[in-house]
């Protein structure tokens, strides 16, 4: 999942970046509400991550989900507080949130309702789209838990870059991804990426898929990126 995180320094803002980074999503991180906002128009984002531990922020915080509502474009908006009451999070929700932890909170429930919320997304977005491409990227599956790639009974396993690379590939089955589109998913943590180290992935990601999944490839696309094209079964 592509994820714009919005948080001030804080220890426990920290885990959870970290938590998330370990979950196998690309993170875009932003470390105030109005970068995060400029942020939520420049791209596409599956969630929205804000948090705000200190309770003398949450009137802010409460101010401008209206703003992350109207550049997110749909992305599943999540706030996590600190110390909370059930009042305060209702608040927040009747704001446009569509889910709200306090401390203390389970990290597995808010992973798997942001997983919730964009298996909703998706499911929409199939079947709106045209049945052949429906069908083609329902016969690839990511699972982010175990880091594989699904086609039909053939599943491969693949390292968090690699699997990053794929997810951004697979949200766009049978078109092409632009290299810089890639780069910004699969590396969210660097500035600057050497083509040779997106070369070198997609090589080695080539060689696995022709051993484990013969009906997937990856095809570059001449001075522009690459896409991942599959047959149909």
């Amino acid at each position: 999942m592509r994820v714009l995180f919005v948080a001030t320094p804080h220890p426990e803002s920290a885990w959870l970046y970290k938590a998330l980074q370990e979950s196998a999503h690309s993170l875009q991180r932003a470390d105030d509400l109005r970068d995060g906002a400029f942020l939520a128009t420049q791209e596409p984002f599956d969630a929205i991550v804000l948090t705000s531990f200190e309770p003398s922020s949450y009137s802010a915080l409460q101010a401008a989900l209206p703003q992350f509502v109207e550049a997110g474009g749909g992305a599943a908006l999540i706030v996590v507080l600190g110390q909370t009451s059930a009042q305060e999070r209702t608040r927040v929700l009747r704001a446009g949130a569509d889910a709200c932890f306090g401390q203390p909170y389970s990290f597995i429930e808010l992973h798997e309702r942001m997983q919730a919320l964009r298996r909703t997304v998706v499911l929409r977005a199939v079947q709106d789209q045209p049945a052949a491409s429906a069908t083609a990227e329902a016969a690839l599956t990511l699972n982010p838990l175990t880091r594989e790639l699904t086609d039909g009974s053939h599943r491969l396993v693949v390292t968090r870059r690699e699997y990053l690379l794929l997810e951004c590939l697979v949200r766009q089955v049978n078109a092409p991804v632009p290299r810089d589109q890639l780069i910004r998913y699969a590396w969210p943590e660097k500035d600057d990426v050497d083509p040779s180290s997106v070369n070198l992935v997609v090589s080695r990601l080539r060689r696995k898929l022709a051993e484990y999944l013969p009906d997937v490839h990856i095809e570059t696309v001449s001075r522009y990126g690459y896409q991942i094209t599959t047959k149909p079964h």
